[in-house]
């Protein structure tokens, strides 16, 4: 029998499909499910598969590789979606499209699944994926083919075939969760007039739920990575948890926002990002204090396409690797600590310093100390403004 490698989260659309798939397609399901921090008993989510008839369960912990072949990367570049998304989901979609390809060769399965539907934009990031390290691959969508036509539709296949499910028909919400962040849809979020229901946030507090003093914490980065926190040398994933905590007790990181999906359509999408806010905060707060302007401002604009790249499922691409190129060389003078204020939602950058600074006090100061050459600014600025002297 044929076998085919479904991407399996153990939520109410995968869970459908290792029965759909085995009665449809008559192949032998290997489930694989990857630990990238999304906080659930991944032993359960095993053992789900196995019950439900996959003929092979399989989970693998990636969140060490997640953080420093993706978030890191998105993290030296500033990538911010629409000024409001950090990319987690998207960025760990071309992570499990790489694993699941090496699950498929190891198994020798000659197709892959995933669980996205036709409408939004993780199918693009799997599939292109997929097609760019190995296009002879057959990829399956179940939800752009079979028979339901909603999710309460899935819900009710679902019972009918003993398949357990954390989800039911008045709380229908579709989550995403890793350790940089949490995305949330569907249910009453569909309506962009309705303010999400509390229920709705998952590490989150509440503005009223959160401390009445602020809290204050300093990130110490070195070549544009985070390495300490409050002087403590942490690993990666557990820098990035922590902030995770400490943001979420300050109500950091919700985001509420109407994006354009790569498909077409607008989406309201809810974000829950502490660690990612605070980190891009205090990321940018330093490369103020190093970078020079024309490379400060150059590095703006490709963020933006970086950002892209990520959101259309282009990471294996050979622009996003130059980028990369270019931002790793700016980095090199990205080395100091930021200090910043947590209150209310808010992440307020209070100091920063670097052994690499280019903010001279000598310069910028109007105290007695001053160096600068006032006298100059009139040559520089009648230079400055020729052309424009000289419209009719």
């Amino acid at each position: 029998m044929d076998k085919i490698v479904l991407a399996y989260s153990g939520g109410l659309d995968t869970s459908c499909m290792i029965k759909w798939l085995q009665d449809r397609l008559k192949v032998d399901v290997i489930t694989y499910t990857s630990d990238l921090g999304q906080d659930i008993d991944l032993d359960k989510v095993k053992d789900k598969a196995l019950k439900l008839g996959a003929k092979k369960a399989i989970v693998e912990d990636l969140k060490d590789e997640f953080v420093r072949d993706y978030v890191f990367p998105s993290l030296r570049i500033n990538a911010i979606y629409e000024e409001g998304y950090l990319l987690a989901t998207a960025l760990s979609r071309p992570l499990i499209a790489k694993k699941l390809i090496e699950v498929a060769r190891k198994e020798g399965a000659k197709k892959i699944a995933h669980g996205c539907t036709g409408k939004g934009n993780d199918q693009v990031r799997f599939e292109v994926s997929i097609g760019a390290i190995d296009p002879e691959l057959e990829i399956i969508a179940p939800a752009r083919i079979w028979e339901f036509k909603s999710r309460e539709d899935e819900i009710e296949y679902a019972k009918e075939n003993s398949i357990g499910i954390d989800v039911s028909k008045e709380s229908p919400y579709s989550i995403d969760r890793n350790l940089w962040g949490v995305s949330i849809e569907c249910g009453v979020l569909e309506d962009p007039w309705i303010e999400p229901p509390e229920d709705v946030y998952q590490i989150t507090k509440a503005l009223k739920d959160t401390p009445d003093t602020p809290t204050y914490i300093e990130i110490y980065f070195e070549g544009g990575i985070p390495k300490e926190l409050d002087g403590k040398g942490l690993r990666p994933v557990e820098l990035i948890n922590r902030l995770t905590k400490i943001g979420g007790l300050n109500g950091i990181g919700r985001v509420d926002m109407v994006e354009n999906r790569l498909i077409g359509i607008k989406s309201r999408e809810i974000y829950e990002m502490p660690a990612a806010t605070i980190l891009y905060k205090a990321h940018r707060a330093l490369e103020s204090l190093v970078l020079d302007r024309e490379t400060a401002h150059f590095k703006e604009l490709i963020s933006i396409k970086y950002s892209e790249l990520i959101y259309y499922g282009l990471w294996y691409s050979t622009l996003r690797e130059s980028l990369d190129a270019f931002v790793q060389h700016t980095q090199k003078r990205v080395t100091g600590r930021v200090k910043l204020k947590l209150y209310k939602g808010n992440v307020q950058v209070i100091g920063r310093r670097s052994p690499h600074s280019l903010y001279k006090h000598e310069l910028a100061t109007y105290d007695k100390e001053d160096v600068f050459d006032h006298k100059a600014a009139e040559g520089f600025i009648k230079i400055w403004g020729l052309p424009y002297r000289q419209y009719d």
